[in-house]
């Protein structure tokens, strides 16, 4: 059994978290930090929970756990990591944008790893501390690792991908308002989201130039789950493709290339990432389909968790999609 603190463990990403590790046979929570709900049940937040759990969120930070998530805002895990020194035995999954890029990766002579498992296991399974990838930039990078590794991803890239309200965060806005949300739907940072950047340096890591990838994030009327589509020019035959893909996913317990249309339903709530291959006229389409809050998020977290202590990569994680 491992010893577990969660900072932050009142939003969304949160909720799935304690969720999970409530069920993991070799996790222990014993911590859930919140700043604004210390001494309250956790269910008061997330009553999703009510009947599984009697803890309560803690305004008190143990510093000699054995691992720690950090689910806190785009930012702010910096700063806690900072202002908390924990011991040098602690690792430590971020699922913030803090340590992402490369240039990010350095804090306090604490090296961030990629937690992306389908091209980084190896270093993930020696890491102290990880940077668990953004949902948009995990559905993107599995559409298009196989051809950037194949060196054929020269030409632009049009990806169009659309997330559910819980993409934005517990905190309501105007744009995840029930009135506004529902039977709605809207672009949003077109060509310039935050995610674009840990894509790039991912397709980029097999030294091969890629094309101009022109992304349009779209704002869904359903709570969860992304749905991805990216085309780009492509001279081989489907079969060709297919190959390629099944190839490079081999060996990843999460991810499914499949030979029939895919569909959100197939995915949300589980760990899994779902790919689908159509080629017209020399564009090849590229259909992602992932949970945000799971395989965007809080899954892929615990899936590196499993990696980063020799357990079973699906510890925890064999989840079944809701499908109808």
């Amino acid at each position: 059994m491992i010893n577990i603190g969660i900072i932050g463990g009142s939003g969304y990403t949160g909720g799935e978290l304690i969720r999970l590790l409530l069920n993991h046979p070799k996790a222990n929570i014993n911590f859930i930090y919140s700043t604004t709900r210390a001494g309250k049940d956790i269910t008061t937040a997330h009553p999703d929970l009510l009947g599984q759990t009697d803890l309560k969120f803690t305004g008190d930070v143990n510093l000699n756990v054995d691992l720690v998530f950090l689910c806190l805002g785009h930012g702010n895990s910096t700063t806690f990591l900072t202002q908390n020194s924990f011991s040098s035995n602690t690792k430590i999954i971020d699922l913030s944008n803090d340590f992402r890029l490369h240039n990010d990766a350095i804090l306090n002579k604490k090296e961030f790893i990629y937690g992306l498992p389908e091209t980084n296991k190896d270093k993930i399974k020696t890491a102290n501390y990880i940077a668990n990838p953004g949902c948009f930039a995990t559905a993107i990078q599995l559409a298009l690792l196989p051809l950037a590794k194949a060196n054929i991803l020269h030409n632009s890239v049009h990806i169009n991908a659309v997330t559910g309200s819980t993409g934005a965060g517990v905190k309501p806005s105007d744009s995840t308002h029930f009135s506004w949300r529902n039977n709605n739907v809207s672009w949003y940072k077109p060509f310039t989201h935050q995610h674009l950047g840990e894509i790039g340096e991912s397709l980029m890591s097999y030294n091969y130039e890629i094309g101009e990838l022109l992304f349009l994030p779209q704002r869904g009327n359903f709570a969860r789950g992304i749905f991805a589509t990216a085309y780009t020019k492509y001279k081989g035959s489907l079969e060709d493709a297919y190959e390629l893909y099944t190839n490079f996913y081999a060996d990843a317990k999460f991810t499914n290339v499949s030979n029939t249309e895919i569909h959100l339903k197939q995915v949300v709530n589980t760990n899994q990432c779902h790919l689908h291959l159509h080629l017209h006229n020399g564009n090849l389409l590229v259909t992602s389909a992932i949970d945000n809050l799971l395989k965007g998020a809080s899954g892929q977290a615990v899936q590196n968790m499993n990696l980063m202590y020799g357990f079973n990569e699906d510890e925890g994680l064999k989840l079944k999609a809701s499908a109808f």
